[in-house]
């Protein structure tokens, strides 16, 4: 593996600038292709597991993060409150805050349950600038954040399929895990005091890794429960937390949630916190090493490099991109001004195909497929040569030709 703050510069993926300051980076095109395709993924993914998305402010008065615990356990990682209008306002450290009331804002009945609510979303951490570093470590955070409502008997399901849903994007990524770990609390006043709601759900999450080989870790757990955190390695080594499921007491009783039981009686729900692929930042930080730069072609920032052999090609090179467009492909024409044939060749290494278009390719209305890997396919119908990479990015696959 590579590092991603040097490759995601020379890529052109990413880039940082003094004016705007450490720990913001700003996303390049084909960076911001990567992000979206991602993003348009993991919604997918939510939507057929049956979550329903949302939009919320990036920013709340002081008095929602005291409510949830946010300002008294965790205030040091938190931007100062901002005085508007006589009101202090802070930027979100989290979202499940605000998907706490956007639940709260309507009457749920037991038969409504599991609510699942989703969201790609902002939140701001005061990281000291010492740990700051690429996309890995940022102040400025794009999370895929879900949160799941449901009833104490429902928590083991929903935490199993939020595991499961974990598994299968890693797998559509390329991404391999280095362990499973339980993340419990530990001595010290950051963690909720309630014995009891640490307790179970402790042994909740406990009963979702049974059987699955694990390490629990005291004193990693959020401030007000444990989690399961899954943990990748970056080209140092180096562990981190890339996608997490946790299990919540503490913030529906802070705001009072609820919901009808058959019983007709109003009891309290369980807030489980999820996500799939962790933040937008350190997930592709992640990838970009992973995959040095040659990135699968389902999110290949440029899916198809199309070359003319000479400026007689190029009516026909820009036909083939438009068919590549018109078929959802991402592709680029890289013409004769920007060198030799072998040069845009090299030039164009990480791109998953080079479409390479001579005379007698126009003339049979063909394409001559090289792969990244170094596979050179016979001359076939364009047709025939972008239906099959079509399938391919539909299949998400991993695999460059079949």
């Amino acid at each position: 593996m590579q590092d991603h703050r040097k490759l995601g510069r020379e890529l052109e993926l990413f880039d940082t600038d003094p004016l705007m300051g450490a720990g913001l980076p700003y996303w390049l095109p084909d960076g911001a292709t990567i992000r979206h395709v991602l993003e348009e993924y993991v919604r997918d993914l939510e939507r057929r597991a049956g979550y329903r998305h949302v939009y919320s402010p990036v920013m709340g008065k002081r008095a929602l993060y005291e409510q949830s615990g946010h300002w008294s356990h965790y205030n040091h990682d938190m931007f100062p409150p901002m005085d508007v209008g006589g009101e202090q306002m802070v930027l979100r450290p989290s979202l499940c805050p605000h998907h706490a009331l956007i639940y709260r804002s309507r009457a749920h009945s037991y038969r409504e349950l599991p609510l699942r609510m989703a969201e790609i979303g902002g939140m701001y951490r005061a990281e000291l600038s010492g740990v700051l570093g690429g996309l890995s470590r940022v102040r400025s955070i794009q999370l895929n954040d879900a949160h799941v409502f449901c009833t104490p008997d429902q928590v083991a399901a929903e935490a199993h399929a939020a595991l499961a849903l974990i598994q299968r994007a890693h797998r559509d990524l390329g991404i391999e895990r280095v362990r499973y770990r339980l993340s419990l609390r530990g001595d010290g006043g950051k963690y909720v005091d309630n014995p009891e709601a640490w307790q179970r759900s402790e042994a909740l999450l406990r009963e979702v890794l049974s059987g699955v080989d694990h390490e629990e870790v005291p004193g990693e757990a959020a401030f007000y429960g444990p989690k399961i955190d899954v943990q990748v390695a970056d080209s140092s080594e180096r562990e981190s937390t890339l996608s997490t499921v946790q299990v919540d007491f503490h913030q529906p009783s802070q705001f009072d949630l609820s919901y009808i039981g058959a019983d007709s009686a109003r009891h309290r729900p369980v807030m489980l916190h999820r996500s799939l692929i962790g933040s937008m930042e350190r997930v592709v930080a992640h990838l970009i090493e992973v995959h040095g730069g040659a990135f699968p072609v389902w999110f290949a920032p440029v899916q198809v490099v199309i070359l003319p052999v000479s400026e007689d090609e190029w009516a026909a090179a820009r036909s083939a991109a438009q068919r590549c467009l018109d078929l959802g492909l991402r592709a680029e024409v890289v013409g004769v001004e920007r060198g030799s044939l072998g040069a845009r060749i090299r030039e164009s290494r990480l791109a998953p195909y080079q479409a390479v278009i001579g005379a007698k390719e126009v003339a049979n209305e063909e394409l001559a497929l090289r792969l990244r890997d170094g596979r050179r396919l016979d001359p076939m119908p364009v047709d025939e040569a972008l239906g099959r990479i079509g399938g391919l990015v539909g299949s998400r696959s991993l695999e460059l030709w079949s």
